[in-house]
Formats: structure tokens, C-alpha cells, sequence
């Protein structure tokens, strides 16, 4: 019997093209990290253009005269297609493949295209297929050329490798079908939630901007064995894990997925069930990496999208991480948070500080009982040791007597 080969992927060669609108916008920042999101997806960087307009032009992006020279590009750098920093309208894909003759993706085709690579749980691929149908829905005019000329690579995969070749008749079908699936897991989460209401057991979201460190952070505290790369969206599929703080008070810790800009509605929407784990907390705990020059800019990022799930009024505690990478002397700060503390998940570093905060911030919203329980009421002090945090336990002739502080409802 022979051997079978895999014909592996040849690596696609790609020229990045944005826009910047005017002189000090965040255009080379946004390009960086769209040439770490191409990294990401197996894709090769071979050149970078930035035209200047005042608006991006609806027909084909940057106009045609810079659409000639980037088809010149093309040629010089042997590149196999180009990847925009922006959604392009179905329009302005075609025009631009037509001038190009190459293959034409954008920012939400390449992180729809990681998402897919990325999905581990079911919920995950559920939703990134219905934020890849609902991208292809909205492009299905005249979008058949571009879907045969992507061929492979970025752009075709599907959770489970499927191909997304995706008929007209069958989109809506396949859309109700997952939407079917979804209602399904939503329903399995929020029983999850209710049931962890009732156990007074609270709940931190770990919130923050892809790879600034959640994953790590989460790991450190929990042996949670969450992957962790120096990528973007290493970890997509939430992970909630219990940490027993010293005072034997416990939290629950949810990783979530990181935000990015230019977040594609298509999957802020698919991912609604996902990123609401933050609205349900307790509290925030917002990881920033300290070490990223853009940590500020990253911080706002990550305030809006919050703000566009209807995230508010939730104490938040920022954590500025990889404080192991910086000198000490940079000015941390965050105005919105209610705390901030720098740690480093990877050395360990504030660390012990960071629990012992986690047990002020369970600690406050309790109330301090100062009771005497009659010694055939002892089994009230075991709901006590359960929910609350037990200070002091004398026995005395009338009876156990107990401080602690414990929730208002119990």
C-alpha cells in the first residue's frame, strides 16, 4: 500500500492596504496589528500601502490611481492577494478585484477566518459560522467571483474545516438551523448562571483587549490549562474556573474573548451569548498589557465595547500585566477603574496583592454578623462557612458564637 501525502497549503503572500484620513490618526498601529492578525491566519506580509484621504472612496477604497499602483505591487512582490484594513462593501470588493486580477480579503474576512481556525466547543463553532453566513449574506450579490477566487486558504475555512461554499438557497436555512442551536446553548448558559446565583457563589469577568494576558492570568491563579500563545485570539471558547482565596472564600473566574478594533458587528452579534458573561458578573477584572505601546488606546477599545454590550455600572479592577517587560517608570492609569494594580501572570509579580483585593471586593457588599447560635442551630454555621467569610468561633455555655461577614440575603 503506498503512501498518501497531504498537499499542504502554500503560504499566501499578502500586501496590506489602509487608509489614513488624517495626519496623527492610529492608521500604522491599525496596520501592525493587521499584519500580527495575517501572522496569525498563515499568511506572509510582503508589503504595506497607506493612502491618505479624507474619506475612504465608495467605489473601489483608495481610489484608482493608487489601485493601479497596488496591482503593480502585486506583480513586484509575487503577492498572492491583498488584505484591506476595513470592511469593504460588495462593490468595492468586485471593482477592486477586477483592476487587481488578485485576490481581494478585508479585516473581518481574516478575523471571521481565525475565529474559525480557533473555535473548540460547540457554542464557539455555532457562532462563528453564523457570523460567517451572516458576512456572506450580506455579499451574496455579486460576491460568486470572489468566493471561486479565493480558492483556499484565508476566507474558506469553517469550524470542523468545512468549506464554505455557500448556495443562496441554502443560507437562510442554514442560518435558522444554527440560530436553532444556539437558542439551545444560550438556555444551557443561563441555567448555568441561575444555578450559580443560588450558590451566592460571585463572579469575576476577565475582560480586556486579545493577547494582553487573560488566559495566562487565569491559568496562574487556577491551573486552569487554558492555551496560551503569543497570538492573537490564542483562546476563543470561554473558560470559567473556581479560585479558593486564603480566607476560604471562593470566585468564580470567567475568561472571555479578547476585543480588538474594528470588532465585526457580524461576530459581536454571533457572539452576543459569549461576550454577555461580562453583563451577568459580578465585577471586571480588565487585564491590559503595559508592555504594548498602545495600552492606552487598547484600554478605550475595550471601554466601548463593553459599553456596546451594556456593560455598565459594574466595579471594575485593571490589572496592568507584563509589568516584567517595562521599566517601573511609565505612568499607569486607569480614571475608569474603581482599582488598578500591575502584576505580571507570567513571574507571579502582585499577584498575592490581587487575591487579597479579590477578598475585599467579595467582601464588600456583605454585612457583619456578630450572632450567638443555639448549639441545636450549629448546622446554620455551615451555610455560613459556605457563603460567607467566617471570622471568629467561640463555643460558649448559651451556644456557638460567630462574626462573619456574610451575604444580605442569607
Amino acid at each position: 500500500m503506498g503512501i498518501v501525502y497531504e498537499n499542504e497549503q502554500p503560504v499566501e503572500r499578502v500586501i496590506l492596504v489602509g487608509i489614513s484620513e488624517r495626519n496623527g490618526d492610529d492608521t500604522e498601529s491599525s496596520l501592525a496589528e493587521l499584519a500580527e492578525l495575517a501572522a496569525t491566519a498563515g499568511a506572509e506580509v510582503v508589503g504595506t500601502v497607506i493612502q491618505n484621504l479624507e474619506h475612504m472612496h465608495p467605489g473601489t477604497y483608495v481610489g484608482t490611481g493608487k489601485l493601479e499602483e497596488i496591482r503593480d505591487m502585486i506583480w513586484e512582490k509575487e503577492a498572492t492577494g491583498i488584505i484591506c484594513d476595513d470592511e469593504l462593501s460588495p462593490i468595492q470588493m468586485r471593482n477592486m478585484e477586477q483592476v487587481l486580477d488578485s485576490k481581494v480579503m478585508d479585516r473581518t474576512l481574516l478575523i471571521l477566518d481565525i475565529f474559525a481556525a480557533r473555535a473548540r466547543t460547540s457554542e464557539g463553532k455555532i457562532q462563528v459560522e453564523l457570523a460567517q453566513l451572516k458576512y456572506r449574506a450580506s455579499r451574496l450579490a455579486g460576491f460568486g467571483r470572489s468566493m471561486s477566487r479565493l480558492g483556499g486558504g484565508i476566507g474558506t475555512r469553517g469550524p470542523g474545516e468545512k468549506k464554505l461554499e455557500i448556495d443562496r438557497r441554502l443560507i437562510g436555512h442554514q442560518t435558522a438551523q444554527l440560530n436553532r442551536e444556539l437558542k439551545e446553548v444560550v438556555r444551557h448558559r443561563e441555567l448555568t448562571r441561575s444555578q450559580r446565583m443560588k450558590s451566592h457563589t460571585k463572579v469575576a469577568a476577565i475582560v480586556g483587549y486579545t493577547n494582553a494576558g487573560k488566559s495566562t492570568l487565569l491559568n496562574t491563579l487556577t491551573d486552569a490549562d487554558v492555551l496560551e500563545e503569543d497570538q492573537l485570539f490564542a483562546t476563543l471558547d470561554p473558560t470559567t474556573r473556581m479560585l479558593e482565596l486564603s480566607n476560604h472564600q471562593n470566585l468564580m473566574l470567567t475568561d472571555t474573548v479578547g476585543f480588538i478594533r474594528k470588532l465585526p458587528h457580524h461576530l459581536v452579534d454571533a457572539f452576543k451569548s459569549t461576550l454577555e458573561e461580562a453583563k451577568y458578573a459580578d465585577f471586571i477584572i480588565h487585564v491590559v498589557d503595559a508592555s504594548n505601546p498602545q495600552w492606552d488606546a487598547q484600554m478605550h477599545v475595550v471601554y466601548m465595547t463593553l459599553q456596546d454590550l451594556g456593560v455598565v455600572d459594574k466595579k471594575i479592577l485593571t490589572v496592568f500585566n507584563k509589568c516584567d517587560r517595562i521599566t517601573g517608570e511609565e505612568i499607569l492609569q486607569d480614571f475608569r477603574a474603581d482599582k488598578t494594580l500591575r502584576i505580571s501572570a507570567k513571574t507571579g509579580m502582585g499577584l498575592d496583592t490581587l487575591k487579597e483585593v479579590f477578598e475585599d471586593m467579595l467582601r464588600d457588599g456583605k454585612v457583619l454578623l456578630k450572632h450567638t447560635f443555639p448549639y441545636e442551630k450549629a448546622g446554620e454555621i455551615q451555610k455560613i462557612r459556605k457563603y460567607g467569610e467566617l471570622l471568629k468561633e467561640e463555643y460558649t455555655p448559651e451556644g456557638i458564637y460567630v462574626e462573619a461577614y456574610v451575604p444580605p440575603e442569607l
